[in-house]
């Protein structure tokens, strides 16, 4: 019985803090950010998303695997997160559509896992504490070596990421006979961005996170789209200045989260790195144009500054995240451009935001 052979855990913080648990099969070690998901559902869309590169995820849902995985329900081809924590680990699933179980889909991926873990007790303390290094392991009698490798683990402040999960050769999605054209920049895009862009009638073709805006012109596209994607978006230095040649050409733009936090600090609006971070499905937020709410899907540590952004002659704030009053959406007075710090695509999740799409769409025509 799988039980029986599971070995003791534990969570060393980076301030010492130790919480136990027992690992789901796989042995050995795993460094990252610790951070949470409030989500109840989509935890394989969670673990395969590229923003979640890097960070060992703490599933606050008390069952996780219960309804297996899915072949097609990622969001890339990879596992992104560094280690997965949670309460229960369900290594049976009952869903009929489901083509295996979550063990079997970490063993495929080589994924480390803890379960059995007072998570409850652990997000409680990373709320009070703020998101910060941390290593799961199986090495339970190694406590000091543990903590002089995880000593050397970098921040996410000044983390390039992006690099890690971009991909290495601009491809295609979509219909060649689409309407419209779309070049996206891939800083760590999402399968399910793809889907959406592509369903409304446009072709995408998809760039290294380190291309220049003259590779995505050549493409003679009819709007440009920077994605979401992981780490900290001041190193992205090429990024930032393809965002302002776009928006210097007043190409139509769209950002969603670390595009969002790209197209800001193109126009001079620093970002910081948050204390926990945004991550969920269930965030409200607010349109400040149509003075409508919506609930929308999230995942991000770091936001760009209000203040400036409120000072800012050519930029207006469109949402805000009714939870801390950080800003959640922007739009350039006098450009064609605009982004979101949430994600619209969210699937699963609140579908309130899908016309942002729309909306991009919209501004391709005109």
């Amino acid at each position: 019985m799988k039980y029986k052979q599971r070995k003791k855990a534990i969570i060393l913080l980076a301030d010492g803090t130790i919480f136990h648990g027992k690992s789901i099969g796989k042995e050995g070690s795993a460094f990252g950010e610790v951070c949470f998901n409030t989500g109840t559902t989509g935890y394989q869309e969670i673990f395969t998303d590229p923003s979640y590169y890097g960070q060992l995820m703490v599933t606050t849902n008390a069952h996780i695997g219960n309804y297996g995985t899915k072949a097609d329900e990622v969001e890339s081809d990879e596992v992104m997160i560094a280690g997965l924590i949670c309460k229960n680990f369900s290594f049976n699933y009952s869903r009929p559509a489901g083509d295996a179980s979550l063990e079997e889909f970490f063993e495929k991926h080589n994924t480390l896992a803890i379960a059995d873990v007072d998570t409850r007790a652990l997000v409680s303390y990373i709320r009070d504490h703020g998101a910060m290094n941390a290593v799961i392991s199986t090495d339970v009698d190694n406590i000091e070596g543990l903590k002089k490798q995880l000593a050397d683990i970098p921040s996410m402040v000044g983390l390039d990421l992006a690099s890690k999960v971009s991909t290495k050769e601009p491809y295609f999605v979509g219909d060649e006979n689409a309407t419209y054209k779309i070049a996206a920049l891939d800083l760590g895009i999402k399968k399910n961005i793809l889907r959406n862009l592509a369903k409304r009638d446009a072709y995408i073709k998809v760039f290294p996170y380190n291309s220049k805006f003259e590779d995505l012109e050549a493409f003679q596209p009819d709007g440009y789209f920077l994605s979401n994607g992981p780490g900290d978006p001041e190193p992205l230095v090429d990024a930032i200045e393809v965002a302002k040649n776009i928006i210097e050409k007043n190409k139509p733009l769209f950002g969603i989260c670390l595009g969002h936090q790209v197209i800001a600090l193109a126009n001079g609006i620093s970002t910081y790195k948050m204390y926990n971070g945004h991550r969920g499905i269930n965030h409200p937020v607010k349109n400040l144009v149509t003075g409508k709410g919506e609930i929308t899907s999230q995942n991000h540590g770091f936001a760009i500054n209000r203040e400036e952004t409120e000072a800012h002659a050519n930029v207006e704030i469109t949402h805000v995240h009714l939870n801390d009053d950080t800003v959640a959406g922007i739009k350039l007075k006098d450009k064609n451009c605009y982004s979101v710090q949430y994600h619209p695509e969210a699937s699963p999740g609140p579908n309130d935001s899908l016309y942002l799409f729309d909306q991009f769409i919209e501004n391709l025509k005109k």
